[in-house]
């Protein structure tokens, strides 16, 4: 049996949460394996990260190479390549971003490792290991059982796990690049940040999100007023995006964002699956809605069966008097 790679993902000096999130799995998954969690870190001038990391009680093995100051698919799949002839891990584990996405299904063929991707679950159960993933955008979860192999490959959803809490210290270990030289096909030409408009709502500790059940655009400062009184950003479903209330920065679900609040206000939103599947992360779910079969309602902490033009006038006053 063998260890748990877990393959961090940075970008511009900054750990992505992924790579925490992974964290939150793996340790699990070493302990079942026989072995332990090893976090796999490329790039040039990642001390601090690498020190970071070891926060979270893992061994830490950095290689440090100015060929990887910048990410590229085909230098980290030689690099991972290498690795995994040499340290045999039983599982490799990264994320289901758009740099995982690019580079591990070519791993895989690569190396002929049984892969899922977009995981949302793994477990070892009798020996078999075991991934959940979603189907028909997040209708069914599906539980796919690997074939027997030495070495496993997976990409992990986004938000899927909370990420830990630094625990104890743990160990950085060098290793030598595996690269000799610069694979000239693919460059690095420069990194241009995405437009997320004037709020990511995938930072937000507190949203709140409006759907159909706001009626018109006229009923919005209502909902603002309350959004104001609390500090939350305002986002919502597809069908509020399609109506113009709110601009597509701001929609939640499959075609939208991933977030994970600590607490989310879902006013008027039925809660079709496409939209629950980008709440996943969300700690605390408060849902108005006055249709008492409302799905949104299976996947609320607490629920009001009204309608949200009379309930959120009315929170907005309490709130206020609460806060003094």
């Amino acid at each position: 049996m063998g260890n748990v790679f877990v393959l961090a993902e940075h970008r511009q000096g900054a750990l992505r949460d992924i790579t925490l999130e992974m964290l939150a799995l793996a340790p699990g998954l070493a302990k079942d394996f026989g072995g332990e969690v090893e976090v796999l870190l490329l790039g040039s001038g990642v001390d601090a990260l690498a020190e970071k990391l070891s926060g979270y009680g893992v061994k830490v093995l950095v290689v440090d190479d100015p060929l990887l100051a910048d990410y590229n698919s085909d230098k980290y799949q030689k690099v991972l390549s290498a690795l995994i002839d040499q340290r045999k891990p039983s599982l490799v584990m990264v994320g289901h971003t758009a740099q995982g996405v690019d580079m591990a299904p070519a791993l895989a063929v690569e190396k002929d490792l049984p892969f899922v991707a977009d995981v949302i679950d793994l477990k070892l159960e009798e020996g078999v290991l075991k991934a959940t993933r979603q189907l028909y955008s997040g209708k069914v979860n599906a539980t796919i059982a690997f074939k027997p192999a030495d070495t496993y490959l997976v990409t992990v959803r986004e938000a899927a796990f909370e990420a830990p809490d630094p625990s104890a210290a743990g160990s950085i270990e060098k290793i030598d690049s595996p690269l000799k030289e610069d694979l000239d096909y693919r460059k690095f030409v420069e990194y241009i940040e995405a437009e997320v408009g004037d709020v990511d709502i995938t930072q937000s500790e507190v949203l709140v999100a409006i759907g159909r059940g706001l009626r018109e655009d006229k009923n919005l400062p209502i909902i603002e007023e309350l959004a104001n009184t609390i500090k939350a950003d305002l986002c919502g479903s597809r069908a509020a995006v399609d109506a113009g209330w709110l601009p597509h920065d701001r929609q939640v679900g499959t075609s939208g964002k991933s977030v994970k609040p600590k607490l989310y206000i879902a006013l008027g939103i039925s809660g079709a699956f496409q939209h629950v599947a980008g709440i996943k992360g969300a700690k605390t779910v408060v849902a108005v809605n006055k249709d008492p079969e409302a799905p949104i309602f299976a996947h609320a902490d607490y629920a009001i069966v009204d309608d949200l033009l009379k309930i959120v006038p009315k929170l907005t006053e309490k709130l206020k008097e609460l806060k003094g």
